[in-house]
């Protein structure tokens, strides 16, 4: 499988870098390929209301890319822009469940946003859980219900924080499952 990760505006490098390191480990298979491209986030997707941006506009954008690759290939779009979905105040990330896409918000990832002093080494252990977690979306897997599973619900940072990177015992099962099938 080929990760394919599409930037919206800039991205530190050295985080852009630990998250396709950590990506490696999760998905040991998988080739993490930057796309050149940096679409600007569209205007249409900004709710001036909630100061927010509508995420599933800006994965449409991302799905449109993930068209463009081979039927195995996944697209994450990475984005650092606070993200919702109309029934929720806001969202990490998005991914289509089955499919070939997925995006993650920085956002609310960084330890600033809750006032807490700027930390690089935990907005990539972060942001690689909310990339591993979108990315299993792709691969068919819904939420689980254990708590330490990178495939759990996050409401809050809390839980995004207390849970693994890596999927538990039944979830990777089904991820195999899903392999020898394809």
């Amino acid at each position: 499988m080929r990760i394919w990760i599409l930037l919206f505006g800039q991205v530190d490098s050295r985080l852009l870098d630990r998250v396709k390191e950590n990506l490696n480990m999760a998905f040991p298979k998988a080739e993490c390929i930057l796309i050149d491209e940096k679409p600007p986030l569209p205007k249409e997707a900004f709710n001036h209301e909630r100061q927010q941006y509508n995420s599933s506009y800006i994965l449409d954008i991302v799905e449109d890319r993930a068209d463009e690759h081979e039927a195995s290939s996944r697209v994450l779009g990475i984005v650092d822009a606070d993200l919702y979905v109309p029934s929720l105040n806001f969202v990490f990330g998005e991914a289509r469940c089955p499919g070939k896409a997925a995006l993650i918000s920085l956002w609310r990832l960084k330890p600033e946003f809750y006032g807490k002093p700027s930390d690089a080494e935990l907005l990539a252990e972060r942001a690689t859980k909310e990339a591993v977690h979108e990315l299993g979306h792709t691969l068919g897997l819904r939420h689980c219900s254990n708590p330490f599973c990178v495939m759990y619900f996050s409401n809050s940072i809390f839980e995004t924080d207390r849970k693994q990177s890596l999927f538990c015992g039944k979830c990777q099962k089904k991820i195999a499952k899903t392999s020898v099938e394809e």
